[in-house]
């Protein structure tokens, strides 16, 4: 009898064992992506310019009406994609995802395929559950190509962002990301054209 409980005890333990990574693999998942429509170029970009219909965007800052959703035909492989080089001021992108807030505070990531230039470092902005706004300190900066960067929000450090200037604040310390409302992108600065400006391919986030 003693030997028959062992056995059923050591088999039990083995399923939980392998039960856990699944877990947390499927809690921890892809959300969405945002790939924009392969269509003409066009200032602004809009909700038309969204490929995932479970996405709403939303625009910010005193350019906000000079992002463009850029592409260029006679490129090859050239990706449709977000360009600020015409901004005249500051600005700030997000997305938000069938109107739920998102849970990026245990494990939560994001990735996103972007080529800046000249001083341009492409952050990462969070709306909260509050509504207050942070914005990365980890950022991309200048690059000779298109680039995949990966973020682990749990390690990143943050400051507040005042969305009217889209100027950022204090560091906002340890920030509760359990429900995020609204994700998105800025470099604090205005565009300078093709040698100074800011681009982004596409978007992934994970997380609950």
């Amino acid at each position: 009898m003693k030997f028959s409980h062992c056995v059923i005890l050591f088999i039990v333990s083995l399923f939980f064992s392998h039960q856990v990574p699944t877990f947390a693999q499927s809690v921890n998942s892809l959300l969405f992506r945002e790939d924009f429509k392969e269509i003409p170029a066009e200032t602004p970009v809009t909700q038309e310019h969204l490929a995932n219909r479970e996405l709403s965007l939303h625009l910010y800052g005193a350019a906000k009406q000079q992002l463009k959703k850029s592409n260029h035909p006679e490129i090859p492989n050239d990706p449709f994609y977000i360009w600020s080089g015409n901004c005249e001021g500051n600005w700030a992108m997000a997305l938000s995802w069938q109107d739920k807030s998102v849970d990026l505070s245990h494990g939560g990531k994001i990735r996103w395929k972007s080529r800046q230039s000249g001083f341009r470092q492409l952050r990462l902005v969070l709306e909260l559950a509050d509504g207050s706004w942070i914005v990365s300190e980890d950022h991309v900066g200048e690059t000779t190509d298109w680039v995949i960067s990966e973020f682990e929000l749990g390690k990143m450090k943050w400051r507040n962002l005042n969305m009217q200037t889209i100027i950022e604040g204090k560091t906002a310390g340890d920030p509760d990301l359990s429900k995020v409302l609204k994700i998105g992108i800025s470099d604090l600065m205005v565009g300078g054209g093709t040698p100074a400006s800011s681009r982004l391919d596409w978007i992934e986030v994970y997380g609950k």
